[in-house]
């Protein structure tokens, strides 16, 4: 492949397999029989970034959006942010900031004409077209889980996770209408050696999926491979000019950024990839046990992170993130699903907006150790307050347990089921049909029904959301289907989903070329961290 191709195209999934046969329990059962029949023949659909149709929620006023503005530039001019970093360091002073060792103090002015340069959107370009999406200006993306080191698997047991499960889990994403990316560390493949990992990573990211993806973070070598790779698949002057990816820098909370992050932001950004600039925080052990204190701390670390990317290239994406927990004053253990997480991620977002950043935030978090009611509840209540805050980049969306230190398959499904119905409230009311509608209720006399009229039977399949994984049969029939729990059905649907998953295939020439890739990286890699 030339360094200026362009993007190869994916291919759709195709259809799933034949169902086996059931055994016939009378016409009523046959009748279900026919219609569960039906929704297995599924047609692959994926949703566009969601372009909002309600309004977001700005808990601040114009007045304390500018009280928390000032309090974050105080602390940065008189305390200062650490780039642990020497290039990093080079390039502030170079830049006029006051630094002193590894400490850097940012004239406000200096601050915000960096951040001033950032884009308020940008595009991720997938290697299918019809998965290319918009970050920002009202646009919102859902995003995959990133870093659990153990899964819960379809057999139910907790285990670490696999490269197989890496590639599962890529698969999935791939066929979700509701993901826009595929992912980035998914899971973490302990079955890899690290100085390897990313390398696999990377390659079930850009094979498995068609979708947009994340690159390794973990070195400045590990960074320019994934460049690379994406580069063997779009052109390696493509990638360098052309966004594919977006990158996750976590600032280690209070107030560092290190040698780590800030070599990889050089790599990314400096080739116009976008960055999540995402403070690790957790409420009340590294930022002050305060809901407003840990947002002025994310607000100065975020910003410090975007104005650092665009002293190496301006205008480079940028995202104004942040990864939050509170951390329980009982056991010091982070908590993933308390409200205040919620006033947090509603504030966090509109301060991105004041600075006019895409922003970023986690969605359906939990602490639970598996799928149950306390998983549910505080997926649903941490997604729910993202909506509404307006979020534009959400990451860890489906299969979330244990505060991320677990990916469970069955919950994945759940999860991803949820975020189709995210997506339809997030897309507000139409008026579209209104005359219609009008017309059938001139129709129908009072006493009478809508079940048989014309305009039912045409809408009755989008008007109302239908999820398959939230069973509303009476109590009979669920006990007729077998008495499944909510876990059980999206096991049984993760298992389909694979069987149904159909590989988006990479030209030969550039398949043979990242194999190659791989196998050399892989022979002068060693299989252990120095």
């Amino acid at each position: 492949m030339t360094d200026t191709a362009a993007p190869a195209a994916g291919t759709s999934t195709g259809p799933a397999a034949s169902p086996a046969a059931e055994p016939e329990l009378g016409k009523g059962r046959r009748g279900r029989d026919a219609r569960a029949a039906n929704r297995r023949r599924r047609v692959q659909t994926w949703l566009p970034e969601l372009e909002r149709g309600i309004p977001w929620v700005d808990l601040l006023t114009p007045e304390q959006v500018q009280t928390v503005h000032d309090a974050s530039m105080d602390v940065i001019e008189e305390v200062g942010v650490e780039f642990r970093c020497d290039d990093a360091i080079a390039m502030w002073k170079q830049a006029g900031a006051a630094v002193d060792g590894v400490r850097v103090r940012i004239d406000r002015e200096l601050l915000m004409s960096l951040v001033g340069t950032a884009p308020s959107s940008y595009t991720m370009v997938a290697r299918d077209p019809a998965h290319t999406v918009t970050v920002g200006d009202g646009k919102t993306i859902f995003t995959p889980s990133y870093g659990a080191p153990y899964v819960l698997g379809l057999d139910g047991v907790r285990r670490p996770a696999t490269r197989e499960d890496f590639r599962n889990f890529t698969r999935l994403n791939h066929l979700s209408p509701a993901l826009h990316m595929s992912g980035g560390v998914v899971c973490e493949p302990m079955d890899v050696p690290v100085p390897k990992r990313h390398l696999h990573m990377m390659d079930a990211l850009l094979s498995l999926s068609s979708k947009p993806f994340m690159g390794a973070v973990t070195s400045m070598e590990r960074a320019e491979d994934s460049l690379h790779m994406a580069g063997i698949v779009f052109g390696q002057e493509f990638v360098r000019e052309t966004t594919v990816m977006t990158c996750l820098a976590n600032g280690n909370t209070p107030l560092v950024w290190d040698k780590t992050m800030l070599d990889s932001v050089r790599v990314f950004a400096g080739a116009n990839q976008a960055t999540l600039f995402s403070p690790f925080v957790l409420g009340g052990a590294s930022t002050p046990a305060s809901t407003l204190g840990a947002v002025i701390q994310v607000n100065i670390e975020a910003l410090t992170g975007v104005a650092f990317s665009q002293l190496v290239r301006a205008g480079a994406p940028a995202l104004y993130g942040q990864w939050l927990s509170t951390v329980s004053m009982k056991t010091g253990a982070p908590q993933a699903g308390t409200p205040e997480i919620c006033h947090m991620n509603l504030l966090t977002a509109q301060m991105a907006r004041h600075y006019q950043l895409p922003s970023r935030c986690s969605g359906s978090c939990t602490s639970s150790k598996m799928v149950d009611a306390q998983a549910g509840y505080e997926a649903g209540r941490n997604m729910y307050g993202v909506l509404m805050s307006g979020t534009n980049f959400v990451l860890s969306t489906t299969g979330y347990l244990e505060s991320a230190m677990c990916q469970s398959y069955a919950k994945w499904v759940l999860d991803s089921e949820q975020l189709e119905m995210m997506y339809r409230l997030g897309s507000g009311v139409s008026f579209d049909d209104l005359d219609e509608v009008l017309d059938t209720m001139r129709e129908v006399p009072p006493g009478g029904h809508h079940l048989g009229t014309a305009h039912t039977l045409a809408n009755f399949q989008t008007a109302f959301s239908m999820p398959e994984m939230m069973n509303s049969d009476n109590y009979e029939q669920w006990l007729a289907d077998g008495s499944l729990s909510a876990e059980d059905r999206a096991t049984a649907r993760c298992r389909e989903m694979l069987d149904e998953y159909v590989e988006p295939t990479l030209p030969d020439d550039v398949r043979a070329e990242l194999d190659n890739f791989i196998a050399r990286r892989e022979a002068e890699l060693p299989d252990m961290v120095s």
